[in-house]
C-alpha cells in the first residue's frame, strides 16, 4: 500500500520516515518529495509497504501523531490524476 504523509518537517530525511513507519511492519520504500528548484523538502513524502494490514496499523497510528515536532497527516495515498497535455499558445 502507497501511505501519503503530509504536514512533514522540512529536515526529515527518507531515512527517519522510513523508521517511523518501519515499527508497524516493513517499508520498501520512502520518499520525502524535494522542490527541484530550491532542492528543499516540499513538506509531504510516501511510504509503500507491501502488507495491507501493517500499513493500516501505521495509519491509524500515526495519524495526527507528532513527528519531528510537526503533527502530521497519513492516509493511503491516491492515484495521481492525469493531467491534461499544455496547450501551444500563439
Amino acid at each position: 500500500m502507497n501511505i501519503y504523509i503530509g504536514n512533514l518537517d522540512y529536515g526529515i530525511t527518507e531515512a527517519e520516515l522510513s523508521q517511523a513507519f518501519g515499527e508497524f511492519g516493513t517499508v520498501s520504500r520512502s520518499n520525502v518529495i524535494m522542490d527541484k528548484m530550491t532542492g528543499r523538502s516540499k513538506g509531504f513524502g510516501f511510504v509503500e509497504m507491501p502488507n495491507d494490514a501493517e500499513a493500516n496499523e501505521a495509519i491509524a497510528n500515526l495519524n495526527e501523531s507528532v513527528l519531528n515536532g510537526r503533527k502530521i497527516r497519513v492516509n493511503e495515498a491516491q492515484p495521481k490524476e492525469q493531467r491534461a497535455a499544455p496547450r501551444a499558445r500563439y
